[in-house]
């Protein structure tokens, strides 16, 4: 026996149409809203990634090197110098590689230094910053802080070379006293640690501050 055909009411079935059509139109003013948060998440992300791709100026480069210095930071160091950097005063320069930098700024860093820049301007092929530094070696040293100028020199747009100017507040004299003096006691009373000043590295700069720490011991 055949199954009647039933079919809803003519207004109920215009309803049903208008309801499927109305949903239709739902669905694609969100998928249309969707992809205009899309374009504009992408939007932000793409200015985000330019403002960190942001070519700095050699002033800037500068500014940044000492904040990073002073944060102990030297992942944004590596980025601001050349592979190869050298530093030096006077007649006398040394060149770095970017691992062996590491090394002297792990040396540096046992010392607990702070950087404060007093002043940074261009000067003619390079930028000419005054900084005054202080850490716990040039506290035993009896030169803390200690202010000099500095001449940066740029290639391709990073550090290649770092100049020491002049210290105008240090006293080398003294200096060179504390030093001295330091280095002989250890010598005599504490061979194990002979050697120290020279080794620039983060177990040298540990030496040191022992060396620092027994010295100021038998002195007291």
């Amino acid at each position: 026996m055949k199954k009647e055909k039933r079919y809803l009411p003519l207004h109920l079935s215009g309803v049903l149409r208008l309801e499927v059509r109305s949903w239709k139109l739902e669905v694609l003013d969100i998928r249309s809203e969707l992809m205009k948060n899309h374009l504009i998440l992408l939007a932000i992300v793409f200015l985000l990634i330019s403002c960190n791709h942001k070519k700095l100026s050699h002033l800037e480069t500068v500014i940044k090197y000492y904040q990073a210095h002073d944060n102990s930071d030297f992942r944004i160091v590596k980025e601001l110098i050349c592979d190869s950097i050298s530093m030096g005063e006077g007649d006398y320069s040394t060149l770095y590689s970017q691992n062996s930098f590491y090394e002297l700024f792990k040396w540096d860093s046992i010392f607990q230094p702070t950087y404060k820049l007093i002043n940074v301007e261009e000067a003619n092929s390079g930028i000419i910053a005054i900084v005054s530094s202080g850490s716990l070696r040039y506290e035993f040293l009896k030169n803390n802080p200690l202010t000099c100028k500095y001449k940066f020199y740029f290639e391709s747009d990073k550090i290649s070379n770092i100049e020491v100017l002049e210290c105008p507040n240090s006293d080398w004299v003294v200096w060179q006293r504390e030093r001295d003096s330091l280095v002989n006691w250890t010598s005599i009373h504490h061979s194990e640690l002979d050697g120290f000043i020279h080794n620039l590295t983060e177990e040298g700069a540990l030496n040191y501050l022992k060396a620092i720490e027994l010295y100021r011991n038998r002195k007291g």
